[in-house]
């Protein structure tokens, strides 16, 4: 009774925590409305005294006297830096999400198993959070000494937010130190919720700090709360609060959680195959498909807020949407296309291999080869050009830029179809894993396989559909079917697991899974998995980068600098791949310093 009394209590505590937070976020909205008038009386006043953004010169900008590094300039370090800081930051901010959730797992389903995995995810996460706030301030100082008059602009106009960034910070350092030391002494009892607060508090800092950072990027790509001198206006909401602040957060919510899984993928595989015992084994083919379940989840639905991140850019300049989509940087859409198909058939080969841990209990192991059939084919549809990079007797000779017959598999429609079939048939894939080793026995589960069975049809009936029919329309109303689509992949997925959850609970097992019998090459899987997210990260990062063109901040201040060019594919790739291949060797390092740790734990090592 006591014990359900205190955790009645710190749930309670955590909720009004949450109200209060809630209520200082609309007391702001409120004072900033109450003030608007008030703003509006002095905006003549204050554009009058406020300075506009600076105009530029080619000697407003540091030289870069480095001989001994060749072809390193001021861009590149910038590049280089802000690109590894945003690996790790994409980590650390998405491993204490799912950690919080698997301790709260543990805690109510009081299986030690969760609790053990949960603090040794944030142990190799306090590594990369030292190496995100060093990166950090190597970032910061290299703006201001090779761009001094961009980041003073800026850091003028963000100085509530900044100051608002430093306190945040803290506040997550002190969360982070007592969630993780504080790990042993509060495990029990009621001390136990009070442990789950600092996490979320934790959570809640290191969200904010994520959306503070990306105001900085959206107003760099589409400003706004200033005039088109680049003047402050005086309201730092509006500044903040751009046109494409909300689908960037979204978006990188989804992928940081979906990045740490793939990453602690990886952790748990390396785990696996430097293993010298079987229980060792055991638990990281059980941690490693924990990872995979979290980077599925963030998979599936990250492609939607990408779609609603391009619609906002194209909704606030139509010239920033063609160069995306429709100019220099359309074929490099190819290789995120190969990428993505590299992400899905990575996730559903590893669940399709975890379906051996069940052994006789594996009834579903004949539907892999036609799981795998529907995913080529979509995948082939999804990275199939629709503009062919030939020469002039290449063109002359299939009679225009487009080939006659896979140029009709190159617009959206049939884009939008073969992705949305992709995640419906990796939502597939992994119900069946649910399923595998049980049998149900509810008594209505043939009909419940039967309307798993209409839904999916129904499902991927409306899909294909709405994607022919785009063929007949204009291209304004093609594009207003990827709303239904999304909206019938989503409410297959949701309907679909409530199903498959209701007709197998309490089901009878017929298969318990063997863990750590998983073949070797299963690991190459989450190493595929990690690697192609980076890189992927890194692609578009040079995309969102690079759509600016030859402006710091677009139409606000111009770039002048002698490296004011945008890269082209080949030389970007071979950046970000040089990047990709320097994060990855420092996450191996993180590997190796956890390792040690663990073998003098074991008492093996130091």
């Amino acid at each position: 009774m006591r014990r359900s009394k205190s955790k009645l209590f710190s749930a309670t505590a955590v909720f009004f925590l949450l109200i209060a937070f809630a209520v200082c976020c609309l007391a702001t909205a409120a004072h900033t409305e109450t003030t608007a008038d008030a703003a509006l009386t002095a905006k003549a006043g204050h554009i009058a005294t406020a300075s506009p953004a600076p105009k530029l010169t080619a000697d407003s900008y540091p030289s870069l006297s480095l001989p001994v590094i060749g072809k390193l300039n001021s861009r590149l370090v910038i590049w280089i830096t802000a690109q590894l800081h945003l690996f790790f930051a994409a980590f650390v901010l998405g491993v204490p999400v799912f950690v919080l959730i698997i301790e709260m797992v543990g805690v109510l389903t009081r299986d030690p198993r969760y609790d053990i995995l949960a603090k040794e995810l944030m142990t190799i996460s306090m590594t990369a959070f030292s190496f995100t706030a060093t990166l950090g301030g190597i970032l910061l100082f290299s703006l201001i000494i090779f761009y001094p008059d961009f980041t003073k602009y800026s850091l003028n106009i963000f100085k509530p937010a900044m100051m608002a960034y430093a306190v945040l910070f803290l506040a997550e350092s002190v969360f982070l130190y007592v969630y993780y030391y504080g790990w042993g002494a509060m495990s029990r009892g009621n001390l136990k919720w009070i442990h789950l607060t600092f996490g979320l508090l934790l959570n809640v800092a290191g969200t904010s700090l994520m959306v503070l950072a990306n105001s900085w990027s959206t107003f760099m790509m589409a400003p706004t709360g200033v005039s088109a001198e680049g003047v402050f206006l005086g309201n730092i909401w509006d500044v903040i609060h751009g046109p494409l602040w909300n689908p960037l957060n979204l978006h990188r919510f989804i992928a940081n959680v979906a990045y740490g899984g793939s990453i602690v993928g990886a952790y748990a595989g390396y785990r696996f195959l430097t293993s010298v015992s079987f229980s060792q084994r055991a638990h990281y083919d059980w941690m490693g498909h924990k990872a995979n379940m979290i980077a599925m989840i963030g998979l599936i639905p990250l492609p939607f807020a990408g779609y609603w991140m391009t619609k906002e850019i194209y909704a606030y300049s139509q010239q920033l949407g063609i160069t995306l989509m429709g100019g220099i940087f359309a074929w490099l859409f190819i290789i995120q296309a190969l990428l993505i198909g590299a992400l899905f058939l990575s996730a559903n080969y590893y669940l399709w291999m975890g379906m051996g841990r069940f052994g006789e209990g594996n009834q579903y192991r004949r539907a892999v080869k036609y799981l795998s059939l529907l995913l080529t084919v979509c995948f082939l549809i999804w990275f199939t050009p629709h503009t062919l990079v030939m020469t002039g007797s290449e063109i002359k000779a299939i009679g225009g830029p487009h080939h006659p017959v896979l140029g009709y598999l190159g617009v959206m429609s049939a884009k939008n179809t073969a992705v949305n079939i992709m995640i419906l048939t990796t939502f597939l894939s992994f119900l069946l894993y649910r399923r595998t080793g049980k049998k149900p026995v509810v008594p209505w589960a043939q009909a419940g396989n039967c309307m798993l069975v209409a839904l999916f049809l129904a499902g991927a009936g409306n899909i294909i559909f709405l994607g022919v029919y785009g063929y007949f329309v204009s291209a304004a109303v093609r594009i207003g079917f990827s709303i239904p689509q999304v909206v019938t992949t989503l409410s297959v997925i949701l309907i679909g697991s409530v199903i498959n959850e209701m007709m197998y609970r309490g089901s009878h097992i017929v298969g318990a899974p063997n863990w750590g019998r998983m073949p070797v090459r299963s690991q190459y899987a989450l190493f595929l998995l990690a690697v192609s997210f980076t890189w992927l990260m890194g692609l578009m990062g040079y995309v969102r980068s690079g759509i600016r063109q030859h402006w710091h901040i677009y139409t606000i201040m111009r770039d002048y600098s002698s490296e004011a060019y945008t890269p082209t594919l080949g030389h970007a790739a071979a950046i970000i791949t040089g990047i990709t291949l320097v994060f990855l060797a420092m996450v191996v390092f993180i590997f190796w310093v956890d390792d040690l740790r663990q073998k003098k734990d074991d008492g093996k090592g130091l």
